[in-house]
């Protein structure tokens, strides 16, 4: 077994055998029980330690991808029993997966950064700082509203995007659904109507139906929600709320223009309802852009955003900004089911804004995600794949290839080890697609790269079959 070793690359010498003996699992279709070469061959074969092996061998029976044998050496372990019915059932595919893949598959529909383009270094200052500065950080939560520090850098931020607002209208969040979830709970009721976009957040969805909450749809355009089926919800139905993402969509990648802002504002005061912007992309802009939190709104618009898309998932900080009537409502709700966020997450976010690391980053990461943005399209556009839309930033694309079943699309990419995230899990009902939400950052692998090219409309099926290796 050939494992491609090399030497000169970053990746640690076992990460690289565990990869590649995984692969090696994936694509050669291994039945569990298949016996793998002796520790003592395998090293031998590839030029590696024998420890080396037994190491990767021993991370991959953690895995549970690999059983032991006393004196027979290492089996494809039997595939782990899901149990159905469990509240977890289908999330790793329908979220891109929390954890590492056992088998290393590449997840082109994620919803966040690959970790090999975070910066740990600014991040491990900011904590060690904290530590040494603020010991109560370590040990005590967070005030009601949030950490002073921090809110006291979010006004600034929010004020540098012309978004209205006072620092007493500033509550901080475990991340954005945290947020969300605390609106749902307060500002609604089991029965009440709201309006979404499609497609649109899955995770959202099920935190308003899981409330008991019935959901109207409004399709999303290139320039936002759609105006003339939202008018006609509107008179049909008076919902409470609609639901937005005004930047960088997800998953189409899409931005709000001016006349459908202005025209939503309008029927927000006429015809008496809440909008919800959800703007957790918003630092990835190029160029001007529209928020409706930064036109005037009357109160009507609550602003939510987070770090975790762009800083860390792991800090789970978050934020919004609405009337100090609302935010009273939402800290009594979040101190008794909380009791408070984290002053240490916290802290460490406010250090970044403060010494402007979190803004150098921000502008690092717009031009990777612009130049992983302008190759994917193009990759796309020589395949002659369907694109819904050509964003101005961000990390997402909406696409799908052209005439070809989303079965065969989902059996090619597991051949190759990509995993997508069908276009079913961004409908409110759950309703087939066949487009599907690929992250730009991911795009340059030479799975996503072999998938794009043998979905293309001139590939032939012995051309598929020869590049998928089947």
């Amino acid at each position: 077994m050939d494992l491609g070793i090399d030497r000169q690359a970053p990746v640690p010498v076992v990460q690289q055998i565990v990869s590649a003996v995984a692969q090696w699992i994936r694509t050669s279709g291994a039945a569990p029980g298949t016996r793998l070469p002796s520790v003592r061959q395998l090293a031998l074969d590839n030029l590696v330690s024998q420890s080396n092996v037994i190491e990767a061998f021993e991370r991959m029976v953690a895995q549970g991808l690999l059983s032991p044998r006393h004196g027979s050496g290492f089996m494809v372990a039997p595939p782990a029993v899901v149990h159905e019915g469990h509240w977890y059932e289908g999330a790793e595919q329908a979220w891109g997966g929390f954890t590492d893949s056992p088998l290393g598959e590449l997840k082109l529909g994620n919803g966040w950064l690959p970790d090999a383009w975070r910066e740990s270094d600014d991040i491990s200052y900011a904590i060690r700082e904290v530590s040494r500065t603020d010991t109560a950080g370590l040990f005590n939560y967070s005030s009601p509203l949030g950490l002073p520090a921090l809110r006291e850098q979010l006004l600034k931020r929010l004020n540098h995007l012309q978004v209205a607002t006072r620092l007493e209208c500033i509550v901080t969040t475990h991340g954005a659904s945290h947020a969300q979830d605390l609106l749902i709970r307060t500002l609604l009721k089991a029965g009440d109507t709201v309006v979404v976009e499609t497609p649109g957040y899955g995770n959202l969805f099920r935190q308003l139906a899981f409330q008991g909450v019935t959901l109207l749809e409004v399709p999303r355009t290139r320039g936002g929600p759609d105006i003339p089926t939202l008018e006609a919800l509107l008179r049909d139905h008076r919902p409470k709320c609609l639901f937005i993402h005004s930047l960088y969509h997800n998953p189409t990648g899409t931005s709000l223009c001016r006349e459908v802002a202005e025209r939503l504002l309008q029927l927000a005061r006429s015809e008496d309802f809440l909008i919800i912007e959800e703007d957790i992309y918003g630092d990835l802009q190029h160029a001007s852009c529209v928020r409706l939190s930064a036109l005037p709104h009357d109160g009507r618009v609550i602003y939510v955003s987070s770090f975790s898309k762009t800083l860390s998932s792991a800090l789970r900080v978050g934020y919004l900004s609405a009337s100090a009537a609302i935010v009273a409502r939402l800290v009594t709700l979040k101190t008794l089911t909380g009791i408070g966020t984290s002053r240490f997450a916290e802290a460490v976010v406010a250090v970044l804004l403060a010494n402007g690391t979190y803004r150098k980053w921000v502008q690092r990461l717009r031009k990777r995600l612009a130049v992983h943005m302008a190759a994917t399209l193009q990759v796309l556009e020589d395949e002659e794949w369907k694109v819904f839309a050509v964003p101005a930033g961000g990390m997402f694309l909406w696409a799908k290839p052209g005439a070809v079943a989303p079965a065969r699309v989902q059996a090619q990419a597991r051949r190759l080890g990509v995993l997508l995230t069908p276009g079913a899990l961004f409908s409110p009902n759950g309703e087939p697609s066949d487009w599907l939400r690929i992250n730009v950052a991911y795009a340059d692998d030479q799975r996503a790269l072999a998938l794009f090219r043998v979905m293309g409309p001139a590939r032939s099926t012995s051309t598929i079959l020869k590049t998928t290796g089947v």
